[in-house]
């Protein structure tokens, strides 16, 4: 099974439709999928529901589907700096569903595990609970959370061989394999590709059965960290 694509439009193609729900990895502008998320914005999907730990800033990351109006909902733990989502919101243009940082990572990882749903102290007596089952363990009471299963993740990954195994960089590591193994289809947005068996399996960090789709982009960030590697190595050896 070819999972390689030629591009993040190509990628997308015949998976994303009006009114899913996705998953999108990263944290602030950390290890976001910048290529699948632009391909995204031009494929013109509307009324999406997004998981994510942000929605970026404004004009980046998910900023650039706010500002197109593709979101009709977001699940996050943060607004951050992004005026455009608090605007949304406080004007009533954009549905919220807040969630702790550390449970909205367990839902998308329970989801991933096929565990339904979790009970967790964080939240109990606060807006987070309402409407939600709560039940005692050992005279402390506790939340029951349902995991998150989206219909498509987009993932940054630095690695991947051609069967889908990953490695990713440093923070990138944080919310994207957990949005990787939860989505029923996974996109993975990486820096490199290089063939299967290549990559020491004490190296992977993610399996290649949870990813679907590869997709190559050798970000502006790379490609400035090659150059100034090479200036820096140019200018030692003079």
């Amino acid at each position: 099974m070819n999972k390689v694509y030629p591009s993040a439009a190509a990628a997308l193609d015949g998976v994303v439709r009006d009114g899913q729900l996705l998953a999108v990895g990263g944290f602030g502008l950390c290890g976001i999928p910048e290529a699948l998320i632009a391909a995204l914005r031009d494929t013109g999907r509307k009324n999406l529901s997004v998981i994510s730990n942000n929605a970026g800033v404004d004009g980046f990351g998910l900023g650039q589907l706010l500002e197109t109006r593709q979101i009709k909902k977001m699940i996050s733990s943060y607004v951050g700096e992004n005026k455009e989502f608090e605007r949304q919101y406080l004007a009533g243009e954009l549905e919220l569903e807040f969630t702790p940082q550390g449970t909205l990572a367990e839902k998308l990882r329970a989801g991933g595990a096929g565990i339904p749903a979790f009970f967790t102290k964080t939240g109990v007596g606060t807006l987070v609970a309402e409407g939600k089952e709560t039940r005692e363990f050992d005279g402390q009471v506790y939340v029951m959370e349902r995991a998150l299963l989206p219909e498509v993740s987009l993932v940054k990954a630095h690695k991947a061989d051609r069967s889908g195994n990953l490695v990713f960089r440093r923070t990138a590591r944080n919310f994207n394999p957990a949005v990787a193994m939860a989505g029923k289809v996974t996109i993975v947005e990486v820096e490199e590709i290089v063939p299967t068996g290549s990559i020491d399996p004490d190296d992977v960090h993610l399996p290649g059965i949870y990813v679907h789709r590869i997709v190559l982009n050798a970000t502006p960030e790379k490609r400035i960290e090659k150059r100034t590697l090479r200036e820096t190595t140019a200018k030692a050896g003079a």
